[in-house]
């Protein structure tokens, strides 16, 4: 069924799967299980902040030496770094301890992967498909297999409360078990990356060693800065609106409890999941930049219209359509920035491109702690709705006459 992806392919799809279903629980338990342990919403926002520049840091080591010292090297030490915070977190509720175990530890709290993980994999998947016109694909699978994945994970986000219920044990206690879980999954993750053949490293070698931005050509440099500022503002905006938060927004609003709200997200996932592929389809037949915009747009309304839902299930309706919609740029994104550089070029501009995300996406929650605490719980949905329009405005507008190769043949 898959014989048009290499074996690396596959592990590279198992290494997501696996790693993308721990990050769905931790991504809903984090900033709850945090308010609880006793930090206010400021120290939660910092905390949540340090896995985001987690990102930032790691994300530029990668696009420094991933391709000198070897992509496989670095994606072992960064799945052994995945075991170490989750030891912290399950450890010990010292607040300077788990600043440190988010910010080393490639935590993710998005609801969508963002680490340095993803630079490298993005960067290595159009070598792992043997026909190059199944490119847009590979990035659909790979985006649909790991949102799955995270979606069945945050189903683990009800154990706390079965935990309490049925064993008796305290609030803090009954989070522990999924840290533990946290660790193993990275060590599985380890064991995954030691299979993955010298194939996966990039093959043209002239740019090996040189700093990311002189490793892409003068055409790849304007694309890829334009592409990186752009993306900014998008990563901005969506940290007003990370999975965490919205988690902890629909606990304060409407008292939904933890059961609840692991459901709630893991069917937002699964339609996710299932509009990556209907993604795929709409850009082989309007282009990428289109599908891009033209699904953003409304995912981004629908956003600024939670933040006025005045019952828990006019919120999750809105939420659930939102989310339908609002991923579909996700893989048309990533194949489009592979597309528009030269092959030895795309470790470089994906890390920066990610870079850039991550970079102003770690501000956005300490911001959001403090517009929740000084303005309006729900400020966070129309701040970052109108910016993401904004964003969509100008991914179109600069973008939409420059094409991937495929694309421009068909003209």
């Amino acid at each position: 069924m898959l014989d048009w992806i290499t074996k690396d392919g596959k592990l590279l799809l198992s290494a997501r799967i696996v790693r993308t279903f721990s990050y769905g629980f931790l991504s809903i338990i984090l900033a709850i299980y945090l308010k609880l342990v006793g930090f206010d919403e400021i120290l939660i926002g910092i905390i949540l902040s340090a896995t985001l520049a987690n990102s930032v840091i790691f994300n530029l080591f990668a696009s420094f030496y991933a391709d000198k010292i070897g992509r496989r090297k670095i994606l072992i030490i960064y799945a052994t770094l995945m075991s170490i915070s989750g030891s912290v977190f399950f450890l010990t509720e010292n607040y300077i301890a788990l600043i440190f175990a988010a910010f080393i530890g490639t935590i993710n709290v998005t609801g969508t992967e963002t680490g340095a993980f993803l630079s490298i994999e993005q960067a290595t998947l159009p070598q792992t498909v043997k026909n190059p016109k199944k490119r847009n694909t590979i990035f659909a699978l790979y985006n649909m297999a790991g949102t799955f994945a995270m979606s069945l994970g945050i189903l683990l986000a009800a154990l706390p409360q079965i935990f309490e219920e049925n064993l008796g044990w305290n609030e803090i206690e009954s989070f522990k078990p999924l840290f533990l879980v946290y660790i193993f999954t990275g060590i599985s993750v380890v064991g995954i990356y030691f299979f993955l053949s010298k194939k996966i490293e990039v093959q043209n070698n002239n740019t090996l060693g040189k700093p990311f931005t002189n490793g892409l050509s003068k055409k790849s440099k304007k694309i890829v800065w334009k592409l990186s500022s752009l993306f900014s503002l998008d990563s901005f905006a969506g940290g007003f609106v990370i999975q965490s938060i919205v988690a902890f927004w629909f606990f304060t609003r409407f008292g939904v409890d933890l059961t609840t709200i692991s459901i709630v997200f893991s069917i937002a996932g699964v339609l996710t999941a299932f509009s990556f592929i209907i993604a795929t389809k709409l850009a082989d037949r309007i282009g990428l930049i289109n599908t891009m915009v033209f699904t953003h747009i409304p995912s981004n309304i629908l956003l600024i219209a939670i933040a006025f839902a005045p019952s828990f299930y006019l919120a999750l309706t809105l939420y659930l359509a939102r989310m339908s919609l609002s991923q579909m740029d996700v893989p048309t994104r990533q194949s489009y920035i592979v597309s528009v550089v030269n092959e030895n070029e795309r470790t470089a501009a994906a890390g920066i491109t990610n870079t850039s995300r991550n970079v102003a996406q770690a501000i956005s929650p300490s911001i959001t702690g403090v517009i929740i605490q000084s303005l309006w719980l729900s400020a966070p949905f129309v701040i970052g709705g109108i910016l993401k329009i904004a964003y969509d405005i100008g991914i179109y507008f600069n973008f939409r006459k420059i094409k991937p190769p495929e694309e421009d043949t068909q003209i």
